[in-house]
């Protein structure tokens, strides 16, 4: 291995040497301080006269003179294997929950490659998240991307530990590979006491970047966490659920680094580039034709200022297939989850519901459960306007009809698990509190089906 002497230049998480014909994108380098201690970098851009090299940890103690760079000639990898199940990792992939080192069946590339979209199948395979506003109303389907945006504040760990821990489905082995990335102690702590107590950690791989640790280790948490659902997916055949939290956090990183090596910035000063930045984490959920196992994704993002045309899920509702949208207002009147139905939309859930897949009047149910809380909405303004006593009898109904569908069907407690048996009739449940003749989107024959298994309940 080739070993080179002094560098031009250390910027925080940052080492600028002199661009050899040696040196390669991506590659993986030891750096030794002066003292001795050994530190791992990557080339991360390679140019005419100077390439660019991120530390794995603080640059404190190198100087430029003393420091030296051995290359080895390999890019980032991680060892995989199906004993990762159960496990607690860094941000690096290094366990920290105290158990063996991973004996590695293979070690593969974290960066990994977007999915060829002439290789993948179509999802259309129903995922049960045990939560009514999602599995009725936006649907997660296996092999989808699809992103929480919440704000500062808002219950989306506490959501997304709920997931993790009832997510499932019926006829295959199934995992969950949960990462996140810059969080507090506190939180790191509540995740993994969480997945412990529940049991959850029996089918999940951990991934926990903390606040205080490096910047470039934010940046390979969700690479190392996608490595591992790709070999249990398309390697072990498994269907496996990535929880990726907190993306803003990630792009918080990506900012960091961008304005440390002198780049334009783009719009809110993160670089242009972030766009396709994103893509090569979201792209790699999906199904591959021919091949049994599927990544579905849920990447949860804390939009500033609760800003939705902020560029983080601006850029991320681009790429992925609908979003999850939680509430400020829901979640001060104590709805939990407070998951806003309106602007929340799951693009590929058709394909993933109806008989034989969840029930024969679900397409129905949602449809209609979606237009008549809308049209609550509307009255509710308006009588915030006018006042209620000036409504008329049926816009009094539907004000009913919203608060019904906000604390019967919306809320759930954090324990509570529902099956999409139980989801659904608690749809029909608060849909009876409208007239019939305000059912435009059910069948009269999916409306009698309702009582009659009501009536045998």
């Amino acid at each position: 291995m080739l070993e080179y002497a002094g560098v031009k230049k250390i910027s925080g998480p940052l080492i600028f040497i002199e661009s050899l014909p040696e040196l390669l994108y991506g590659e993986v380098v030891e750096i030794f301080s002066p003292d001795g201690e050994e530190k791992l970098g990557k080339v991360i851009e390679l140019g005419d006269e100077l390439a660019v090299i991120q530390v794995f940890g603080e640059t404190g103690g190198l100087s430029p003179s003393r420091t030296r760079i051995r290359l080895s000639n390999d890019t980032f990898k991680i060892g995989v294997s199906r004993d990762v199940i159960g496990r607690i990792f860094n941000g690096m992939g290094r366990p920290i929950d105290g158990g063996p080192e991973i004996v590695a069946e293979e070690f593969l590339d974290v960066n990994g490659f977007a999915i060829n979209p002439v290789s993948r199948s179509y999802p259309r395979d129903f995922i049960q998240t045990g939560i009514s506003a999602i599995d009725v109303t936006m649907t997660v389907v296996r092999g989808q991307k699809l992103p929480i945006f919440s704000g500062s504040g808002l219950p989306h760990n506490e959501l997304a530990v709920q997931i993790a821990r009832q997510a499932k489905i019926y006829d295959r082995d199934f995992a969950i590979v949960f990462a996140a990335m810059g969080v507090k102690h506190d939180i790191a702590r509540y995740f993994i006491e969480s997945f412990e107590k529940s049991g959850a950690l029996r089918k999940s791989v951990v991934f926990l970047n903390l606040a205080n640790d490096p910047v470039i280790e934010r940046l390979i948490t969700p690479r190392c966490a996608l490595t591992i659902a790709e070999y249990l997916a398309f390697g072990m055949g498994m269907h496996v659920l990535v929880i990726l939290t907190d993306m803003t956090n990630y792009c918080e990183a990506l900012r960091e680094l961008s304005s440390r090596r002198g780049e334009i910035p783009g719009r809110k000063g993160y670089p242009g580039y972030m766009y396709s930045d994103l893509a090569s984490i979201y792209e790699r959920a999906g199904k591959i034709r021919d091949r049994d196992g599927s990544i579905t994704q849920i990447p949860i993002l804390s939009m500033p200022e609760d800003d939705i045309a902020h560029p983080i899920p601006d850029l991320t509702g681009y790429i992925t297939e609908g979003q999850i949208v939680l509430s400020r207002e829901l979640y001060r009147k104590g709805i939990y989850p407070p998951i806003n139905i309106l602007p929340s939309l799951s693009r590929l859930m058709k394909s993933g519901i109806g008989e034989g897949k969840t029930r024969k009047d679900h397409p129905h149910l949602s449809d209609q459960l979606y237009a008549a809380y809308s049209h609550a909405v509307w009255v509710r303004n308006l009588a915030a306007i006018v006042g209620e006593e000036e409504l008329s009898q049926k816009e009094r109904l539907y004000l009913k009809f919203a608060d019904s569908f906000e604390t019967r069907f919306m809320r759930q407690g954090f324990e509570e698990e529902r099956s999409i048996e139980e989801s659904l009739d608690i749809g029909w449940e608060v849909l009876t509190t409208l007239p019939e003749e305000e059912l435009h989107r059910v069948t009269m024959e999916e409306i009698e089906e309702f009582y009659r298994r009501f009536r045998r309940a």
